[in-house]
């Protein structure tokens, strides 16, 4: 087999990036724009709703800039030249779901969340921070493929041992404490994707038996190793009824191959197997198919005299929305239940924010992955330029997941919105991300020395 950490010179390498460094003041600026937005948005939910200042205004608005500047120092000794937007995206992103969390919080007083997601925020910008100090050169990660997957493959098969959750096998309960380990499951494979790929992407390129159109039928010897492990990913996630990270690892794979081949025609036997396994799965498994159910008529619980659904409610709320929101403290937003601050939280920030809040959000998401696509385009290496790829895939997957599921476009996966919903594995895992995008940036727009690699 050959080995992981082969380098393979490209016919044509990309143009030099921009050696000029970014300047760090513009992050500052930035970052201290988004902390203030998201304190005046936590002033305003504790106005809107008791009619006074909110006592932890202070604290949160300390621990807020406290937060964000140590970030911001971290990069700006670790990783001077990275893209100096891709933080200050973050930090707006992490601090508006905080406020929306607060405000559903208003409505749900036995169960207090929002202390919570600040700590869990928190600890993920401590994490932020160690994998800038102790990942200097991102390169590091391409000697661990193997350990990637073998840890990625125990931390989702683990929860099947322990009692669903809402139907899923994706918790693990220990001593009053919960995490999702398939949260950070997705960077290990994303890790051994872009690893694998790097070293074999010649072969998937251009050997193997014509089919059709672009696409060829690949030996085994260089595509079976990859697809037993995606297979086996997706096999234990079916069995833990967690068909939300299914499809994100089955076009988070497909992505990257096509990335690293080049070739459309993958993207066309995805998206066909896309479909078969969806329609399989929404068929013969109960709990995906009342999902799906749910999905073609989801006012049929109306009807029955039920009441509505779920997915009912947040089309009403988004409904209700309109233009401009009802305002953040203002909306019905908590009726749609338990879900409400986790799969749902899109519908409150639909309801309160409206359209224009929604299409803001929505772009912030969108010019995180593009930064996150510029920083892999500017690499010269093509390991680093799979794992920039694979890693904003990540984000740009979940974000449609769970938009078009909530909207209705697509049947729920109950999955977490990246830094809006509430829960503490998804958001540090998402601050490990941007971390891996920062040193991304970092060592795509460094100067190279005149004759050598970067840096």
């Amino acid at each position: 087999m050959t080995a992981l950490t082969e380098q393979v010179v490209d016919p044509v390498p990309p143009p030099p990036p921009d050696s000029r460094a970014p300047r760090r003041g513009v992050e500052l600026a930035l970052l201290l724009g988004a902390v203030l937005i998201a304190v005046l948005g936590h002033l305003h939910v504790g106005l809107s709703g008791t009619g006074r200042m909110p006592g932890s205004a202070a604290r949160y608005a300390a621990g807020l800039v406290a937060a964000a500047l140590v970030a911001h120092v971290a990069v700006r000794l670790r990783a001077p030249y990275a893209d100096p937007l891709v933080l200050p995206i973050a930090v707006l992103l992490n601090g508006l779901g905080l406020v929306l969390i607060q405000r559903l919080d208003l409505t749900t007083p036995e169960q207090l969340t929002a202390g919570d997601q600040l700590r869990w925020s928190a600890f993920g910008v401590a994490l932020f921070v160690f994998v800038l100090a102790g990942f200097r050169d991102h390169r590091l990660l391409q000697r661990y493929a193997y350990l990637s997957v073998a840890a990625a493959l125990v931390l989702m098969l683990v929860p099947v041992f322990f009692p669903a959750v809402n139907g899923a096998h994706i918790w693990i309960r220990f001593a009053g404490l919960s995490f999702q380990p398939g949260e950070f499951a997705k960077i290990l494979l994303a890790v051994f994707f872009a690893a694998y790929l790097a070293a074999n992407r010649t072969a998937l390129a251009l050997t193997g038996r014509r089919l059709f159109w672009r696409v060829r039928l690949l030996p085994g010897r260089v595509l079976g190793p990859i697809l037993a492990i995606w297979l086996l990913s997706v096999g234990v996630l079916v069995l833990e009824r967690d068909l939300g990270t299914s499809l994100l690892f089955f076009g988070l794979f497909v992505i990257m191959l096509f990335t690293a081949t080049g070739r459309i025609g993958w993207i066309a036997v995805g998206l066909l197997l896309a479909a078969l396994g969806a329609y399989a799965v929404g068929t013969f498994e109960p709990h995906v198919h009342s999902r799906v159910e749910d999905w073609l008529n989801p006012f049929a619980s109306i009807g029955r005299g039920e009441g509505p659904g779920q997915l009912a409610q947040s089309l009403f709320a988004f409904g209700a929305g309109g233009l401009l929101g009802a305002g953040l403290g203002h909306g019905q937003s908590f009726l749609i239940g338990f879900a409400a601050k986790s799969d749902f939280v899109l519908a409150t920030a639909g309801e309160e924010l409206g359209l224009v809040g929604v299409s803001a959000i929505l772009l912030l998401y969108g010019l995180l992955v593009d930064r996150g696509f510029r920083a892999g385009l500017a690499l010269r290496d093509p390991f680093g330029r799979l794992l920039a790829t694979g890693l904003a895939s990540i984000i740009a997957l979940q974000v449609f997941v769970i938009a078009g599921g909530v909207t209705g476009l697509i049947p729920l996966t109950g999955m977490a919105m990246p830094f809006l919903a509430q829960g503490g594995s998804s958001v540090v895992t998402n601050w490990i991300i941007v971390a891996l995008l920062v040193r991304l940036s970092d060592s795509a727009h460094r100067p190279r020395p005149a004759g050598g690699e970067a840096a």
